[in-house]
């Protein structure tokens, strides 16, 4: 009885073992095959310190606000709440890339992005009012671009930083005579994303999400029958971006 246990141990212990090897030689052949896979431009990043390119992002946006402590007083009784929306747009732009080091980058990427934003004032009748916003903004994102180690043909990257932007549509002379929610001709925001870098023979393509946290207060005029019931107005935003090197 002792030996027939020990041969049937043995013999599960050994299809235990077979079974094994069957699912990990595959994986490690796969894993040996990416990274000793022909690489498309071997030399592309340490050929060149300066590199340019551009790129075509898709982004939605909505307002952050704060209420003012107008909003609780008798004149806005009738105002049940102010709700901001998500819209979609889009941006195109030039990247200007230098190589700071082996795994740092430092880029600025001029965009031109054109943005919708709304506002729904909801009131205690049930009715409410739409303000859309739409605006084009001339955009000087910098960034600091942290990059992997590159894996056959892709490499991961962080990238932060700051973004300025000033409004080029014309609309503010429109807005001004009109009784509308009006918002600053300036934005700044905080930026941070992840990426892939992917390598072709005769280019690099990036897919890249952003996130943008606005800290400027872009109200305008808080006097209006619009602004009044707000105090602070910043803008959120989700970015996707296809960058061309």
């Amino acid at each position: 009885m002792q030996a027939f246990n020990s041969g049937y141990q043995f013999n599960l212990y050994r299809a235990k073992i077979i079974l094994l090897a069957a699912l990990l030689v595959p994986g490690s052949l796969a894993a040996q095959s990416f990274l000793w896979a022909r690489k498309n431009n071997p030399n592309y990043d340490e050929s060149r310190k300066i590199s340019y390119g551009f790129l075509i992002g898709l982004h939605t946006t909505s307002y952050q606000l704060k209420y003012s402590d107008v909003f609780v007083t008798p004149a806005f009784d009738t105002l049940h709440s102010v709700e901001p929306d998500w819209k979609p747009g889009f941006s195109l732009g030039f990247i200007v890339n230098y190589r700071a080091h082996e795994f740092l980058d430092l880029r600025i990427m001029p965009t031109v992005a054109f943005y919708e934003h709304a506002l729904t004032y909801r009131f205690t009748d049930g009715q409410s009012i739409n303000q859309l916003v739409e605006t084009t903004m001339v955009e000087f994102p910098f960034l600091v671009k942290y990059k992997s180690m590159r894996r056959g043909n892709i490499r991961m990257y962080m990238v932060g930083g700051v973004r300025p932007g000033i409004e080029a549509s014309g609309k503010k002379e429109i807005e001004n005579v009109t009784n509308s929610l009006e918002v600053a001709a300036f934005n700044l925001s905080l930026e941070a994303g992840i990426g892939f870098d992917l390598y072709f023979p005769l280019f690099k393509l990036s897919p890249e999400i952003r996130f943008s946290r606005g800290i400027y207060n872009v109200l305008d005029n808080p006097d209006n029958i619009y602004g009044k019931p707000l105090k602070h107005l910043t803008t959120n935003t989700v970015h996707v971006y296809f960058l061309f090197q």
